[in-house]
């Protein structure tokens, strides 16, 4: 709670767009103290992608309310013409994605959430700098969570999160939220954690943070190199993507076939690759008494099943990616 602490949140939110923004220790209580702010709890219904990672899930579970999973689009983000059909008297909040650093359709969300009444709560934690046209991810919605785990395009040197918010009032109550609910010690206005942004870690992201454009364009010029030389055919496809210009590419994902075999030929030519996510919510085992609304997601286990992570760091050269195109086109040849 140092003078380091104080001035990242300043500069964090001055680059995201946001009036407000409060460190926390991590980007699963980003979200969850988003949704403690809001007052989300037990017999609300919180609306999130099927294809997400776990802790967009937690988050909801933490809290107490129910999970209703909606299925992505082309872009692997969620689709916005099927949240409507999701929307229930219970439903309070959306949390949309921006899955791999591509940003997810907010304009389309913001009208439904408007149109029905509903928060948005942006997981904007793969995607810090992404852009909608000139607005960045993480200020589009009431209240948004970042991660600075440290493999994030914006990492620390550990855990570590942040909120970000134009609403004084949620800003105040976050940062009460975070510190045992309280803003003046030993005087506890709310129920409270403790989950506070250390001042080392917000030191280090205050250097890193003034890198964070130049090594996302960075990203993008492996992303472009990737699209030029993979020979993309019905066996090795491109994700989809709806703002090109605005992708700060935490992962570049392939949709593949033979994805087991694939990658380990990739592995015996040097390549590594990981898998983002191979298990998919709804048949995670925390949450195989889940009642969900629909029994099946089929495209969160196409995801799943498809997806493979190529390497994607602002330190690769040339010589890096050809050694990865050569052996897929390799290995599909």
């Amino acid at each position: 709670m140092g003078e380091n602490l104080k001035l990242f949140e300043k500069e964090y939110a001055s680059y995201v767009g946001s009036k407000f923004c409060v460190g926390v220790g991590s980007g699963l209580d980003a979200l969850t103290i988003s949704l403690m702010a809001l007052n989300i709890k037990s017999g609300d219904e919180v609306i999130i992608p099927s294809n997400t990672y776990i802790a967009t899930a937690l988050a909801v579970t933490n809290v107490g309310a129910t999970l209703v999973l909606v299925e992505p689009d082309y872009t692997g983000n969620i689709d916005p013409n099927l949240i409507t059909r999701a929307i229930t008297p219970r439903t309070k909040c959306i949390i949309p994605v921006h899955l791999y650093g591509q940003p997810a359709n907010m304009p389309a969300i913001m009208d439904i959430a408007q149109q029905f009444d509903l928060y948005v709560v942006e997981d904007n934690a793969q995607a810090h700098g992404a852009l909608i046209d000139e607005k960045r991810t993480g200020s589009f919605g009431h209240i948004n969570a970042h991660s600075f785990y440290p493999g994030k395009n914006l990492g620390a040197l550990g855990d570590g999160g942040a909120i970000t918010t134009d609403d004084e009032i949620l800003a105040s109550k976050v940062a009460a939220i975070r510190n045992y609910g309280s803003k003046e010690k030993y005087k506890n206005e709310v129920i409270g954690v403790n989950s506070r942004l250390d001042e080392i870690q917000a030191a280090f992201l205050r250097v890193k943070l003034k890198h964070l454009d130049s090594e996302n364009q960075k990203r993008r010029q492996i992303a472009q190199f990737y699209d030029s030389h993979i020979m993309f055919s019905d066996k090795v496809k491109r994700v989809g993507c709806l703002y090109p210009s605005g992708h700060v590419y935490h992962i570049y994902g392939v949709l593949v076939e033979n994805r087991r075999e694939l990658q380990e030929f990739l592995s015996s030519e040097g390549v590594e690759t990981l898998i983002h996510y191979p298990i998919p919510i709804h048949k995670q085992g925390a949450y195989s008494e889940m009642d969900f609304t629909i029994k099946a997601y089929p495209k969160a286990e196409t995801w799943s099943s498809e997806v493979l992570s190529l390497p994607m760091w602002p330190g690769l050269e040339d010589d890096d990616l050809l050694k990865v195109v050569n052996a897929i086109n390799k290995f599909y040849q």
